[in-house]
């Protein structure tokens, strides 16, 4: 049975409200901080700051979205990334540059899971668990992609723009006492949207009545409910290879944005025309996953069920790094074409790998566990990021740092291979989701 299109529409738009500003900061995010009178080593700290807040946070934000419910969490979330968007747009010194990239570790930890757990609940209430989950799972990561996409460019234009100006950006400063700059304005414009998202998220969101929450409860309940999740992950195997997944894409995503932006530079010559070339090669990655996502239902059809369009996207992905690899030495417009196709292909087939492995995670997980369950595929990703990102890191420039990423995501890729045969005669029309039922992730504590 079809997916009701209110909830669709509503999803897609809390995922584009939500990743918009993220989007907007990130071209200008770190010349901000640069001008703000950081070294690079305290930049780097600001970034630790983000990733550790986000990992501690991560399990605990997703269980307590299964206990006092998705929309309050989503409320938090975007609440914190206002706060952090205003912090780090305004802020002067080292401690409030360092708090506000803290406080956006915090919403993206609050953030992995609660909507995509709200649209699942919801479809499986108006149209029961066998309803079609995959072409609203895919619109949202194509609206996803898309919104980082748009923010990208919009947010590396705005401070060109607002510079085009006879000494437009000095009499900003001046006017504002040097807290506003050019490079802040794409944050204030983040800030200003994520009041659209709080607002939004509050008002058309509407989920069945839940009991009231205590803090004894809460303090019993989310433990549970994460130990659940990462219980699931080690008995379920298909939930396991979800998860696996997550991390070989976390592996590769990581190389990716590791070397890419030397890569440009080494291109264009210099650094400054190279941070230019990566934020057009990042917007076309963004352009890539989303038609990737939005292809995700064509490529299950088109492969005979979703495992084997899993199978088949990061194939796709892992095949794209290693076309990076096998360009990193050389030179002239032939390397540099294929090295983009390979790029383009990074993107392509993780955004086409990714709603159907989460349909099929659905398929397995409880509504009571579905957002802690989301919250572990999140913290495999950026918990391999973190740790393929160290290694190649230390490695030789070369091939063998893009090697390194192909070779995890071609594992993954490997995890589904001869799976795709199997079909579920629970599973709606044109899907294959696993026979077994379905597992209330707080159900296995006891």
């Amino acid at each position: 049975m079809p997916e009701p299109p209110a909830a669709r529409r509503r999803y897609v738009t809390v995922c584009v409200l939500f990743w918009l500003p993220i989007g907007l900061a990130i071209a200008p995010l770190i010349l901000l901080l640069t001008e703000r009178g950081l070294t690079l080593a305290a930049i780097a700290g600001c970034f630790a700051a983000h990733s550790l807040t986000a990992a501690a946070l991560e399990l605990p934000t997703g269980g307590l979205a299964d206990v006092i419910g998705r929309r309050a969490v989503l409320a938090a979330a975007g609440v914190s990334n206002l706060a952090a968007l205003v912090l780090v747009a305004l802020g002067t010194s080292p401690w409030q540059l360092g708090l506000g990239m803290a406080l956006m570790g915090a919403g993206r930890a609050l953030s992995s899971g609660p909507a995509e757990a709200w649209y699942v609940d919801t479809v499986h209430a108006r149209c029961g668990p066998d309803a079609e989950l995959r072409t609203g799972l895919a619109r949202g990561a194509s609206a996803i992609s898309g919104a980082l996409a748009g923010g990208t460019l919009l947010g590396g234009a705005l401070p060109w723009l607002l510079g085009l100006g006879p000494d437009l950006g000095g009499r900003l400063g001046a006017a504002t006492s040097g807290l506003v700059l050019p490079l802040s304005v794409p944050l204030l414009l983040g800030a200003a949207v994520e009041v659209a998202f709080v607002l939004y998220a509050l008002t058309a969101l509407p989920e069945p009545p839940r009991p009231a929450a205590t803090l004894r409860g809460v303090l019993r309940d989310v433990p549970a409910t994460v130990a659940g999740g990462l219980r699931l992950g080690g008995r379920d195997a298909l939930v396991r290879r979800v998860l696996l997944g997550a991390a070989g894409a976390g592996s590769a995503l990581a190389v990716v944005e590791l070397l890419t932006p030397g890569r440009t530079a080494a291109v264009t010559g210099a650094p400054e025309s190279g941070a230019v070339l990566f934020a057009l090669l990042a917007c076309a990655g963004f352009a890539c996953s989303a038609v990737g996502s939005h292809l995700a239902p064509r490529a299950a059809r088109l492969a005979g069920g979703a495992e084997r369009a899993v199978l088949a996207g990061l194939a796709a992905a892992a095949g794209g790094l290693l076309l990076l690899g096998a360009t990193a030495a050389a030179g002239g417009p032939g390397p540099a074409v294929l090295a983009a196709t390979g790029f383009g292909l990074v993107y392509l087939g993780r955004g086409a790998a990714g709603p159907n492995e989460n349909e099929l995670m659905h398929r397995r997980v409880g509504g009571s566990g579905r957002a802690t369950a989301l919250s572990v595929q999140s913290l495999a990703l950026q918990l391999s990021a973190a740790l393929t990102g160290s290694v190649a890191g230390l490695l030789p420039p070369g091939p063998l740092p893009w090697l390194l990423g192909g070779a995890a995501m071609l594992a993954a890729a490997l995890l589904w291979s001869g799976r795709g045969g199997r079909r579920t005669p629970t599973a709606p029309s044109g899907g294959d989701g696993p026979a077994s039922p379905r597992v209330d992730v707080r159900s296995i504590n006891g």
